[in-house]
């Protein structure tokens, strides 16, 4: 069988601070007005800055399988999908597609925003070579599960971010291309329309054509793709069954990566203490991707520069949203070096429960305070970890029920014993 998608020698590099082409006259006016204040501030770029977003890449799929590509950000994932969707043109190496694409890539990509919702599903089909009779048996069905009936005479300006997403999505999946690329777009959506989306992923794959599909919820991954792809630094660090591409992920990504297992403060920060390292272990081992369903522990180390009596450590986690989930302090249950503060090296480790967090990425902050005085120091967003749900309930109801947190909560039911008996 002859591959629809076939990926050679792919390699994509980048010139640190240059500037695209001029497109317009508009670009040309505006450049003129910015190069002499970019001059006077040294805006002229050595030609050896650049960065390499793929190197290197070999791969093919298959006429109807589902691939999924994971990596953390910056590892090459939407670049790739840039260049399959013929948006961005590769540095070296070439590639195939053997079928018609519908992408998905970032919200509002290939709509026009002074166009409405009705005049872009037209044009998009257009651009995958559809007629307006085909366009138009489908336009219903588009209209239907995208949901925005309301707005289809509306230009795509005043759309939401969701609502762009929603009509963007269906256009892509309803107009019938042999392959179908999606990115992690669909994160910009509700719950029940991600689940939605990946229902309508599943029939088109079921229908015999081919989707690649990039997300940072391995749950997901796993459940909807039987092959995936691990990117790291722009080249391919393993390749073949999900589930043994995702575990790779999960038990190698503080080798694979560099998880923020210490970060000094500027000097001055704080003459009193001075915070050197946090880190995040899961199953006796550093990593920053957790098992939902099993503890893990955040530690802090610091030095006290000198004593500082009162002084409390506190940490606070915030997911995606940046909305807090909670704060927890030294001072909740009392220790005797909790109390006296006195100068030197110390480490602190805080304990949270398996069965606790949502999947979805979470942010730490750590900081120090003295009661009803002052901070001392507090450093936002010092650590990140990403949460997935392990084993087969991988699309648990519990994450995408009202709540910020998805609590593993037991229950002990006993029949009620009747009156007359």
């Amino acid at each position: 069988m002859t591959p629809i998608i076939r990926v050679e020698n792919l390699s994509k590099c980048y010139r640190i601070g240059s500037r695209p082409a001029h497109n317009s006259l508009r670009d040309m006016v505006a450049e003129l007005i910015r190069s002499p204040f970019h001059r006077l501030r040294g805006g002229n770029r050595s030609a050896d800055e650049t960065i390499w977003a793929l190197k290197d890449i070999n791969f093919e799929v298959m006429p109807g399988e589902v691939v999924g590509i994971i990596g953390r950000n910056g590892a090459g994932k939407s670049t790739l999908l840039k260049i399959l969707s013929r948006i961005t043109r590769p540095t070296k190496g070439r590639f195939s597609l053997n079928g018609r694409v519908g992408s998905l890539l970032e919200v509002g990509t290939g709509f026009h925003s002074e166009l409405t919702g009705r005049e872009n599903v037209f044009l998009n089909g257009a651009i995958l070579g559809m007629s307006r009779k085909e366009i138009g048996s489908k336009f219903d069905e588009i209209v239907a599960f995208a949901e925005t009936e309301k707005f289809l005479d509306t230009p795509v300006k005043h759309y939401s971010s969701g609502m762009t997403v929603r009509l963007a999505f269906a256009v892509a999946a309803h107009l019938e291309p042999e392959i179908l690329i999606v990115d992690e777009v669909l994160a910009v959506g509700d719950a029940l329309f991600q689940k939605k989306c990946l229902g309508k992923m599943s029939e088109i794959s079921e229908a015999g054509r081919t989707v690649l599909f990039v997300s940072h919820d391995i749950s997901a991954v796993n459940a909807f793709c039987e092959r995936a792809i691990l990117l790291h630094e722009g080249s391919i660090a393993m390749s073949g069954p999900t589930r043994e591409v995702a575990a790779y992920y999960l038990d190698h990504a503080n080798k694979l990566y560099s998880p923020i297992t210490w970060i000094k403060f500027p000097e001055g920060k704080s003459k009193e203490i001075e915070l050197t390292a946090v880190t995040i272990a899961q199953r006796g081992a550093q990593t920053n991707i957790i098992d939902c369903r099993e503890p893990f522990t955040v530690t802090i180390e610091y030095e006290n520069k000198k004593a500082v009596r009162n002084s409390r450590f506190f940490l606070l986690v915030r997911n995606e949203k940046g909305e807090p989930l909670f704060t927890s302090s030294d001072y909740d249950l009392l220790s005797d070096v909790a109390i006296d503060r006195r100068p030197g090296k110390f480490v602190s480790t805080i304990s949270l429960p398996g069965g606790l967090f949502k999947t979805g990425s979470y942010y730490g902050t750590v900081g120090a305070d003295i009661k009803y005085e002052r901070i001392i120091f507090a450093e936002n967003d010092i650590f990140h970890f990403d949460v997935f749900e392990s084993g087969d309930d991988t699309h648990a109801v519990r994450h995408t029920r009202v709540g910020i947190i998805a609590p593993l909560l037991p229950w002990h039911t006993t029949a009620k014993k009747s009156q007359n008996s």
